[in-house]
């Protein structure tokens, strides 16, 4: 099992920058991809970045060029920069974590953009 813990959303004005933090911790050996996802009020949730273990990435049309998903395997944990935030990226964020048995799920932080 592995436990996931956001950290670093907050209140940034259009234009300005975030950095998100999710340090994973249990059985970590077994994750093969981690990712960022978000939702939106009166939306699905949806797919905003992956990265495997050996750093390959993938992003959401809707933030390529603006977001940047990279691991620290050192200290087991997953970052999402976010530049040039537009309101339509205000959301919950969530960390995801997934193993062959299955995927894990941070409780969500919150990032508002809003001047």
């Amino acid at each position: 099992q592995v436990q996931l813990v956001e950290s670093g959303g907050g209140l940034v004005q259009p234009g300005g920058s975030l950095r998100l933090s999710c340090a994973a911790s249990g059985s970590i050996f077994s994750i093969n991809v981690m990712g960022w996802y978000r939702q939106a009020p009166g939306k699905q949730r949806e797919l905003v970045a992956h990265i495997t273990k050996i750093a390959s990435t993938n992003y959401a049309d809707s933030v390529k060029g603006r977001f940047t998903i990279s691991r620290d395997n050192a200290k087991n944990t997953v970052y999402l920069e976010m530049n040039s935030l537009k309101p339509e990226d205000t959301a919950v964020y969530y960390c995801a974590a997934f193993s062959p048995s299955g995927g894990s799920w941070g409780q969500g932080t919150q990032v508002t953009v809003s001047s």
